[in-house]
């Protein structure tokens, strides 16, 4: 049983780091799409320049006491994205776990576990920790946009993890 859980856990992280890159390829097409249908629409586009995102301002939490120091732009570029597919990969991980010892844990096919993610995540965590805004102060859009890239996160993770993890336990899920 051990190194069936070892087995799912292995394969969930593998999921969650392509669903990660799945992700951030489907919140791209979905930038591109938006900007595309304002502009059809006449509508004025947001420059996004709001500052760093969340993963952005993790990576700089961390290196903060590491470095003595903020992290420079450079390293910014890259260390957002580390953030980003670091959690991925232990988000998934947690999933294998999950999908292997708690019944029903796969139910949706990953759907539902991103949306979890995506509420403890986005709309709890993010904001108690001063890493994004309060969620009443962000437009509707943004939330479900957020979403629908948690929805694709989990459904990948889930394909991932029973592509490579060992066959799943037939009690109900």
């Amino acid at each position: 049983m051990k190194h069936t859980v070892s087995k799912s856990v292995l394969a969930g992280a593998v999921g969650g780091l392509f669903a990660a890159f799945v992700m951030n390829q489907f919140q791209s097409l979905l930038a591109t799409a938006t900007k595309k249908l304002a502009k059809e629409r006449g509508e004025q586009q947001q420059t996004g320049d709001e500052g760093d995102d969340a993963t952005v301002k993790t990576a700089n939490t961390v290196a903060r006491p590491l470095l003595h120091r903020e992290l420079t732009s450079a390293e910014k570029r890259w260390a957002g994205p580390v953030v980003h597919y670091a959690f991925g990969v232990f988000v998934g991980a947690v999933y294998g776990y999950l999908v292997r010892t708690a019944p029903h844990a796969g139910d949706g096919r990953g759907t539902l576990y991103g949306s979890a993610v995506w509420l403890a995540a986005d709309e709890i965590t993010v904001p108690a920790f001063g890493l994004g805004p309060p969620p009443l102060q962000t437009p509707p859009s943004s939330h479900i946009k957020a979403l629908a890239s948690h929805l694709v996160y989990g459904f990948t993770t889930d394909l991932v993890t029973r592509t490579l993890g060992p066959p799943r336990p037939t009690n109900g899920y």
